[in-house]
């Protein structure tokens, strides 16, 4: 059953009638009266105590399903803010207070998938897992890697000596453009790049784990090469 409640006003003017006169007839659950809206109502639940208790039950629902709705908003909110307070807490207990001096770095041979003759020193995390990580690559002069791409965006500082990179599928020294020390560029994932170095360089880089590369040739990857 529709309830309804609806209010007509109509009012004729002295010029039409000589006085004004009101007319106010109310619809409630289906039934109409021309009292003032509180007689009607008595009127209603004298009358019609069906209708009237009806009505009543409705307007009670619609309150009652208001207070839900607002009570379980105010949860969802609640239980995202916490949600988002534990994801804080996780990268804040990752991160570690530390000062590393030029001297106390520990350089190593890079990993295969990059060419032989080059040495990283792993700053901050672990470019092998999942998470932020920083690390310096150290490249003899001449030292090049062929057009790649990578799954996260990588970015790079220059620390010295000069580094030179350029976009595209094919390795083109014409195409690329020269950083010298203090320059900064970025990668985004998945667009292709190639670099090589003029001089003894050291390079700064700084991205999202886990650190992968993948060559645009698969014959320029230095683990296809025979051994």
């Amino acid at each position: 059953m529709t309830v309804s409640l609806s209010l007509r006003l109509n009012v004729r003017t002295a010029h039409e009638e000589g006085t004004t006169n009101q007319n106010r007839r109310l619809t409630i659950g289906g039934v109409s009266c021309e009292f003032s809206k509180t007689e009607c109502l008595r009127h209603l639940s004298v009358e019609h105590p069906r209708n009237f208790k009806l009505e009543n039950n409705m307007k009670k629902i619609a309150v009652l399903f208001g207070v839900v709705l607002t009570i379980s908003s105010l949860a969802i909110a609640a239980e995202q803010k916490e949600s988002s307070k534990e994801d804080s807490s996780k990268v804040a207990a990752t991160a570690e207070h530390k000062i590393i001096s030029p001297s106390e770095m520990t350089w190593v041979d890079a990993p295969p998938g990059l060419p032989p003759g080059a040495k990283i020193a792993v700053l901050d995390g672990d470019p092998n897992k999942k998470g932020p990580f920083t690390i310096r690559l150290q490249s003899p002069d001449g030292y090049k890697v062929a057009p790649h791409t990578h799954p996260s965006t990588e970015r790079v500082t220059v620390i010295s000596g000069t580094f030179h990179l350029g976009t595209g599928d094919k390795f083109d020294e014409a195409a690329g453009r020269e950083m010298s020390a203090g320059s900064f560029g970025v990668m985004p994932a998945g667009m292709k790049h190639f670099a090589w170095v003029t001089g003894d360089t050291v390079v700064q880089i700084h991205g999202e784990g886990p650190f992968q590369i993948k060559y645009v040739n698969p014959a320029d990857d230095p683990r296809n090469a025979k051994r």
